[in-house]
């Protein structure tokens, strides 16, 4: 009887031991900045490590970025994590993601920092996303209304003001979004399409928007202009255009406006997701979360450059102002 119960006691902690023993295998799908520099990638590491896991000991990462992609990309970096046998796949990579749903649908997936997963059809809803996805939603229509707000603030009576976008779903459904906004504020949006694989046409579109009166650009979002922000902050300060966008560090580079939620904060908290999935949690019973942080940054050199005049009441909501 000793025996036997010593074996019975023995087999509980024998699967904790295994349990507590394995190396996860997580999936990482990236696009923009290499992994190595990619802002959400560096902030979901910290997020795991916070939360006490360890590279190397208590997981693996199985990283696919693509630097240059095509259609299939994205679903043949699905297909290879998959074969892999990863435990789930963290994505950082919106439309990436879309790309490759189908080629994931066995495998649990945590959107790090998703755009408009319930209008492209990722979940079903935020409350209950109801499949394989779930994780951090930081686009909302609420969000693109919200920048209209602030660059009607920053320049009263502004009524012309150019959107640069690039192909694909989310451009439209952020275009939708500042269009709506717009209209609330007695603004004009013209949209100017770039091709969004080189920055070749960013400087006819700048000449395209200055000629035709514009008094200032904004930009819809992803890896094209945050790449690109330099460039972009330059053509605008040249053809003398202020300009606001969501792309991190943007205003650093010498843009006159960013305003968005904290990519960092979402990738980090992304974090807790994978780590209550790997605990036995479902996705489809994990609620999407939207970020609680905004942040505004206003480079006041640039506005001083352009001859504008930044309201107080702007400047004392900014959570940086760059000198």
């Amino acid at each position: 009887m000793v025996v036997i119960a010593g074996g019975l006691l023995a087999a509980p902690f024998a699967v904790q031991a295994q349990q507590v023993g394995k190396v996860w295998r997580i999936g990482l799908l990236v696009s923009g900045p290499p992994p190595g520099e990619h802002q959400c990638v560096l902030a979901l590491r910290r997020g795991l490590t916070d939360l006490g896991y360890v590279e190397g000991r208590t997981h693996v990462l199985e990283i696919r970025w693509a630097e240059g992609r095509s259609e299939d990309t994205f679903p043949r970096f699905g297909a290879e994590l998959v074969r892999l046998g990863v435990d789930l796949v963290v994505s950082v990579t919106s439309q990436g993601l879309r790309e490759a749903r189908d080629a994931l649908a066995g495998v649990p997936v945590v959107m790090a920092a998703g755009t408009y997963p319930v209008e492209r059809g990722l979940v079903a809803s935020l409350s209950r996303p109801g499949a394989n996805i779930t994780g951090m939603a930081t686009f909302t229509g609420e969000l693109f209304a919200k920048r209209i707000q602030i660059l009607a603030e920053a320049m009263p009576g502004v009524s012309r003001v150019v959107v640069l976008r690039i192909p694909g779903d989310q451009s439209d459904l952020i275009v939708r979004d500042l269009e709506k906004g717009a209209r609330q504020f007695g603004m004009k949006l013209r949209v100017i399409a770039l091709k969004g694989e080189g920055a070749e046409d960013l400087p006819v579109a700048f000449q395209t928007a200055s000629r035709g009166g514009a008094q200032a650009v904004m930009t819809t979002q992803g890896p094209f202009f945050y790449q690109n922000r330099r460039l972009i902050a330059e053509l605008a300060l040249k053809h003398r255009l202020p300009s606001l966008t969501g792309e991190p560090l943007a205003a650093e580079a010498g843009t006159l406006l960013t305003h968005g939620a904290s990519i960092e904060d979402s990738c980090h908290r992304a974090a807790t997701f994978v780590d209550r999935i790997l605990k036995g949690a479902k996705p489809a019973d994990l609620p999407v979360e939207q970020p609680t942080k905004f942040g505004l940054v206003i480079n006041r050199k640039t506005a001083k450059a352009l001859g504008l005049t930044i309201p107080q009441s702007l400047l004392l909501r900014a959570d940086q102002v760059i000198e």
